[in-house]
């Protein structure tokens, strides 16, 4: 499959595959963050669009576009091209100089870089049908509290990935007894003995234990039973580079 990322700029921002690394993942002893394989896939799990330059936004918590103001730090030319508050209440808008189109029944999931909270604004997610649309989005952010935030140069300021656009409405919510399903039941038993066994062999400070540090079931892709996972399971994602395309395809005839 592929997305289409078409530049309406001659200089459109840095577009990137989304990196695994958090700073704040980084700053926790040993790493250990990294231990946990649902966010090591969150954190790659699209393409980043990044900020051009140094910027802060100040909020003074008034309901106008007034009331909220936002300047490059670096001398960055036409920054009031770049972000703007076009909804008010405190929300900051990025044009991201980008038209994405996706192949027929696809869907662009809008959001901002998973797992990297950020101190007084939040990132407001959107799904774009990209499949059809025939002009660019917007990434907006909302200041939570009055005050002031910056973001540095090529912080990501948007996260997309593609989502089906017809799954969800036909998905059913079932919900049942873990024990409707024995085989399901016996698995989830057998999770809990050993991880009991290793937290208590962990609590005590058993030598082996401490130097194992922690189960790798999941991460590794192995069963409770010693089974092996599906050839489906991942425990890495590094997705594609974006291919600059720019002039090298020919103008269709309008």
């Amino acid at each position: 499959m592929k997305i289409t990322a078409y530049a309406f700029t001659d200089n459109p921002l840095p577009l990137r595959a989304a990196s695994m690394s958090r700073d704040w993942m980084d700053r926790i002893s040993d790493r250990h963050a990294y231990r946990c394989l649902p966010l090591n896939i969150a954190n790659s799990h699209g393409w980043e669009i990044a900020s051009p330059c140094a910027f802060e936004i100040m909020w003074d918590g008034g309901p106008n576009a007034f009331n909220l103001k936002a300047r490059a730090l670096d001398g960055f030319p036409h920054f009031d091209q770049f972000a703007l508050s076009h909804f008010a209440y405190g929300i900051v808008t990025f044009q991201l100089t980008y038209l994405f189109r996706t192949e027929p029944g696809w869907n662009l999931f809008a959001t901002g870089p998973t797992n990297n909270p950020k101190d007084g604004i939040a990132p407001l997610s959107g799904v774009i049908e990209t499949y059809w649309l025939p002009y660019p989005f917007t990434m907006n952010w909302r200041m939570t509290r009055p005050g002031t935030v910056g973001f540095e140069k090529d912080e990501p300021i948007c996260m997309v990935f593609p989502v089906p656009a017809d799954t969800l409405p036909q998905v059913e919510m079932d919900v049942r007894n873990l024990s409707d399903d024995r085989e399901l039941m016996k698995q989830a038993a057998a999770w809990r003995e050993r991880r009991d066994d290793f937290m208590r062999r962990f609590r005590d400070r058993d030598p082996a234990t401490l130097k194992e540090a922690w189960q790798r079931f999941y991460f590794i892709g192995k069963m409770p039973d010693g089974s092996e996972a599906p050839n489906s399971h991942l425990n890495k994602m590094k997705l594609a580079a974006p291919v600059d395309n720019r002039g090298k395809v020919v103008p269709q005839e309008p």
